[in-house]
C-alpha cells in the first residue's frame, strides 16, 4: 500500500558514530513528533532542518538515545512524500530501540527497496533511475560509480524515452491511416515516415546496444575464473592477485575443494576471481563437487586464466581443459619459470600446442610476471584501455533484453514496409517495439516485475 506509513534504519547494521532510521508517509510527522523530545520548545517545525533532542519512548517518555531529527515536507524529499530521519548514534541497540517505537506509533517495516519504489511510483525516478540507485551503492569501482550516477541523472532514460516519443508519434499516424482510409495520402505519408523514422530509431538502438558489452563490465565487472589441474599454482595466483594470503596454499594436490571468489580492483575494471579447483578425475566425493563447480564457473566466465605448470609434462586433464575452453577469452599462465634453466624452449612448445592468444611466464613463488599478467588481463578485455564512462550506456542484462526486443520489432517493421504490406498490420510492431522501450523506464512494465526489481534492494533504500 502506498498510502500508509513505512519506516526502516537506513544505515548498514554494526556500530558507527551515527545511525539514521527513515520513516516515509502521510503519518511521518505525527510519528516524528510523537517519538522525539526536542531541547527546545517549537511551536513550529521548518522543513528540511536538523533539531536536537532525544528519542523517547511515547508511553513513558524514557530516553532511548541523544539524537538529531529532521521533517522534509513533501514534495521535496525521496519519496516525494513527507519524510522524517532520525540521526541516532550508530549502534544496534539505539536503531533498533527507536525503530521499535516509531512501529508501536503506526508505522510498518519497509519492503526491500521500499523507498526507491515510492519515489518510482510516485514519479521522482523512472525505473532505469531506480535501478541506478543500487548500482551507485554496490559499486566497486570509481568507473562503476560514475556510470550509476550517470543512469540516475538521466543520461540512458533520456535517449531511451527520445526514440519511444519518435515511435509512438509514428503509431499516431498510422492510426490516424486506419482510422481515416478514406484519405489514401495519408497512408502514403505514414509509410514514408515509417521508412525514415525507422531507420533513424534502429541506429539509436543499435548506438546504445553497442555499450552494453562494456557497460556490464563496467557495472558488474569481470568474471575471472582460474582454471588448471591440482597443484600448477592457482591458489597463489589468486593470492598474488589480492596481495593478501586469502587462498590456502600446500605441496598437497586438491587442497582446495570449492570455488572461491574475491574481487580486487585492477585500474579502474573490477574483477571477480575464482580459484577454482583443480580439474582431475578424482574418486573423493567431495572434490568431484568441486571439480564441477569449477567446470560450471568456466561457462560462466569473461575470462579464464589457464595455469599450468612449465616444469612439468602437458598432461592429458590440460589437454582436456583446453578443450573445454578454447574459443573463450583466456590467457594461459607459465607458472615455475623458475624451475627451469630455459624456460623459453617449453614456452615455445605451448605456444605451439595450444596456440593461445597469450601466454605469461611468471613464478609465483617469488613474484615474478605480475604486472605482465596484469597488463594482458587489460589488453585481453580493452584492448589495454579502458572505457570511458559515456552519458548513456547499458549496463544491464534486463535493459539490454528490451533493446533487443524493440530493435527486432523495428526490424520486423522496416521489412513489412519494403513489402508493402497493410498499414494496419505496421502498427503491430511499432506497438511490440514501444512496449519494449516502455520496458526500460517503466512506462509499460508490469506490477511483478517491478516488485521483482525492488525486491533486489536493501531494506532502508
Amino acid at each position: 500500500m502506498i498510502d500508509d506509513t513505512i519506516a526502516a534504519i537506513s544505515t548498514p547494521p554494526g556500530e558507527g558514530g551515527i545511525g539514521i532510521v527513515r520513516i516515509s508517509g502521510p503519518e511521518a510527522f505525527a510519528i516524528g513528533k510523537q517519538i522525539f523530545l526536542f531541547k527546545r520548545k517549537r511551536e513550529e517545525i521548518e522543513s528540511h532542518r536538523l533539531y536536537y533532542g532525544h528519542v523517547v519512548d511515547p508511553k513513558d517518555k524514557t530516553i532511548i538515545d541523544e539524537a538529531l531529527i529532521s521533517f522534509m515536507r513533501a514534495p521535496h524529499t525521496y519519496t516525494k512524500e513527507d519524510v522524517v530521519e532520525v540521526n541516532c548514534h550508530g549502534g544496534i541497540m539505539p536503531l533498533a530501540k527507536t525503530l521499535e517505537i516509531i512501529l508501536a506509533c503506526g508505522a510498518r517495516l519497509a519492503e526491500p527497496g521500499e523507498f526507491t519504489k515510492r519515489a518510482f511510483l510516485n514519479g521522482r525516478l523512472d525505473l532505469a533511475q531506480a535501478e541506478a540507485v543500487i548500482q551507485i551503492i554496490r559499486a566497486k569501482t570509481e568507473a562503476a560509480m560514475r556510470l550509476g550516477v550517470n543512469q540516475l541523472s538521466g543520461g540512458l532514460s533520456q535517449k531511451v524515452k527520445e526514440i519511444r516519443q519518435t515511435l509512438l508519434s509514428l503509431l499516431a499516424h498510422v492510426e490516424a491511416s486506419i482510422d481515416f482510409p478514406e484519405h489514401q495520402d495519408v497512408e502514403e505519408v505514414a509509410r514514408e515516415e515509417i521508412a525514415s523514422k525507422t531507420k533513424e530509431c534502429l541506429a539509436k538502438i543499435e548506438a546504445l546496444l553497442a555499450t552494453a558489452h562494456h557497460g556490464r563490465i563496467l557495472r558488474e565487472g569481470v568474471r575471472t575464473v582460474i582454471v588448471g589441474k591440482p597443484n600448477v599454482g592457482k591458489s597463489s595466483l589468486l593470492n598474488a592477485l589480492l596481495r593478501e594470503q586469502r587462498a590456502i596454499v600446500t605441496n598437497i594436490p586438491g587442497t582446495t575443494r570449492d570455488v572461491l571468489e574475491e574481487s580486487i580492483n585492477l585500474g579502474g575494471i573490477a574483477l571477480t576471481i575464482a580459484d577454482t579447483a583443480g580439474i582431475r578425475n578424482t574418486e573423493d566425493e567431495v572434490e568431484k563437487i568441486g571439480v564441477e563447480r569449477s567446470k560450471q564457473a568456466i561457462q560462466n566466465a569473461d575470462l579464464i586464466l589457464f595455469v599450468i605448470d612449465i616444469s612439468q609434462a602437458v598432461s592429458r586433464e590440460e589437454e582436456e581443459i583446453w578443450q573445454a575452453i578454447a574459443g573463450r577469452p583466456c590467457i594461459v599462465i607459465a607458472n615455475k619459470i623458475d624451475l627451469l634453466p630455459d624456460p623459453q624452449t617449453k614456452l615455445a612448445f605451448l605456444a605451439q600446442k595450444f596456440q593461445p592468444k597469450k601466454i605469461v611466464a611468471m613464478s609465483l613463488l617469488y613474484a615474478q610476471g605480475i604486472a605482465e599478467l596484469e597488463e594482458a588481463i587489460k589488453a585481453e578485455i580493452f584492448q589495454g584501455k579502458v572505457p570511458a564512462v559515456e552519458s548513456a550506456m547499458v549496463t544491464s542484462t534486463r535493459h539490454k533484453d528490451a533493446l533487443h526486443k524493440a530493435r527486432e520489432a523495428l526490424l520486423d517493421l522496416s521489412g513489412a514496409v519494403e513489402a508493402g504490406m497493410a498499414v494496419d498490420l505496421l502498427a503491430i510492431d511499432l506497438h511490440t517495439a514501444v512496449e519494449s522501450l516502455g520496458q526500460v523506464t517503466g512506462e509499460s512494465v508490469s506490477a511483478d516485475l517491478t516488485r521483482e526489481i525492488f525486491s533486489n534492494f536493501c531494506i532502508g533504500k
